[in-house]
């Protein structure tokens, strides 16, 4: 069964958790495909998709909806999973405003949100003066077990079901 992680990441943050979901699906025996939802070309060939997104201003990226949106049809027939990288800080904030519109769409199995990552070093002139205005905090806020737990259930949920033995 192969697996694609597709995401969507601005300044690297989502990308490192996608890597750490592909790293985790691997060694737990999972075949996985990544890429940036903005690269992959035909979703036909996977069989399950993680999918998932930075969140700003309380939106997934517009390529990331708009990969879901386009192919919601192949990913309502499959397994799919979805999560967001998001709030820095112990802030807890709604859900993404897309994820209950692609929840109906693609049916998927769990949506996960993650912390972010805030760097001000890596952010335009712009994007330091809304942080600025908004007060996020900066600093590493992901949770690396969370996520590692969260693929190894993944990983268990693709598991090929046991045969059922036949009666005699």
């Amino acid at each position: 069964m192969l697996i694609l992680v597709a995401f969507a990441s601005k300044h690297g943050s989502t990308q490192e958790i996608a890597e750490r979901i592909t790293t985790r699906l691997r060694q737990m025996g999972k075949d996985v495909a990544i890429q940036s939802v903005q690269s992959v070309e035909d979703v036909r060939q996977y069989e399950a998709f993680v999918i998932g997104s930075a969140v700003y201003f309380g939106s997934w990226m517009k390529e990331a909806t708009d990969f879901t949106r386009r192919n919601r049809d192949a990913l309502a027939a499959r397994p799919v999973w979805l999560f967001s990288s998001g709030p820095t800080g112990e802030a807890s904030l709604p859900e993404p405003k897309e994820i209950s519109e692609l929840k109906t769409a693609v049916r998927p199995r769990e949506h996960r949100e993650f912390g972010g990552r805030l760097d001000r070093h890596l952010l335009s002139f712009a994007e330091r003066l809304v942080v600025k205005g908004v007060r996020a905090p900066e600093g590493d806020f992901r949770d690396w077990r969370a996520i590692d737990d969260w693929a190894e259930n993944i990983a268990r949920a693709l598991a090929p079901s046991p045969m059922t033995p036949h009666p005699a």
